[in-house]
């Protein structure tokens, strides 16, 4: 019955609007259209367009018997009808505001993981390029001046006068440098002292307590200079260091003319 009224009720609607139209299209009085609208069998003569239409629809509400109350059940449906779409869509937009909180909060905590983990990388590349900053140059003599020598032994010279110690892999009291990575590592060193026939200038680079390069000068009179260098593969704890050959001499003063240098190449 409901259903009935619904269709009843709509029908009645688009019979009006078409009479309303007509009257638009043609000037037909309110008593035509009320004549168009209540009578069974009269109809006033519409013009050509739409004829079809008409027809179908007076004849459809001939079907309709409606009363008050049929028409007051079919709006309250209408009106409950309605409202249960209207509650519909409040549930889906708070359904979806829902999401699109859960998804902002899931890309924020994805973005944090994100930043974090890089910053952690970033952290630990920073690390490791610190580790393998090392690099290292000293004299032997920071003010003053003279030689060092001639001993009867072979000595570690001590280069006590430290430009640079990046990684502190060297040692200004034993002169010794130690491996802290494995890697290639490039060492120099230089010499200079005064000529004289009977004393030789002699210092060499030892790796381990085995001699690697030489570095040598002689001559009678004035000054000799003399320099060397060499790559050396290095485990970590491995040590190099200078000596002072046995009866050789080497002088150094605030020029700072005799050094040792040493820096890594690259970490294997």
């Amino acid at each position: 019955m409901k259903m009935k009224s619904l269709v009843c009720i709509l029908l009645l609607l688009e019979t009006f609007v078409f009479a309303v139209q007509q009257q638009v299209d043609v000037g037909l009085s309110e008593n035509e259209i009320s004549q168009q609208l209540s009578s069974e069998n009269r109809r006033p003569n519409p013009p050509q367009t739409d004829i079809g239409r008409a027809e179908t629809s007076m004849d459809s509400l001939q079907n309709c018997q409606l009363t008050f109350s049929d028409i007051h059940a079919a709006l309250r449906e209408l009106t409950a009808i309605v409202t249960e779409q209207k509650a519909n869509i409040r549930a889906l937009e708070t359904q979806l505001k829902e999401q699109q909180t859960f998804i902002l909060e899931e890309l924020k905590k994805k973005n944090e993981e994100t930043s974090n983990l890089t910053l952690s990388q970033v952290e630990q590349l920073r690390k490791e390029n610190k580790d393998r900053q090392i690099a290292f140059s000293a004299s032997l003599m920071q003010s003053g001046g003279g030689h060092i020598g001639p001993f009867t032994t072979e000595i570690t010279l001590t280069y006590r006068n430290v430009f640079t110690n990046i990684g502190n892999a060297y040692n200004p009291i034993t002169g010794i440098f130690t491996a802290p990575l494995k890697g290639a590592y490039m060492f120099r060193i230089s010499l200079y002292a005064g000529g004289s026939q009977s004393t030789i200038s002699t210092v060499h680079i030892v790796k381990n307590g085995v001699r690697v390069v030489v570095a040598q000068g002689h001559q009678t009179g004035g000054v000799v200079n003399s320099s060397n260098g060499v790559v050396l593969l290095l485990e970590v704890g491995d040590v190099v260091y200078v000596n002072l050959w046995s009866g050789r001499w080497i002088y150094d003063d605030g020029n700072k003319h005799s050094t040792f240098s040493g820096y890594l190449l690259f970490p294997l």
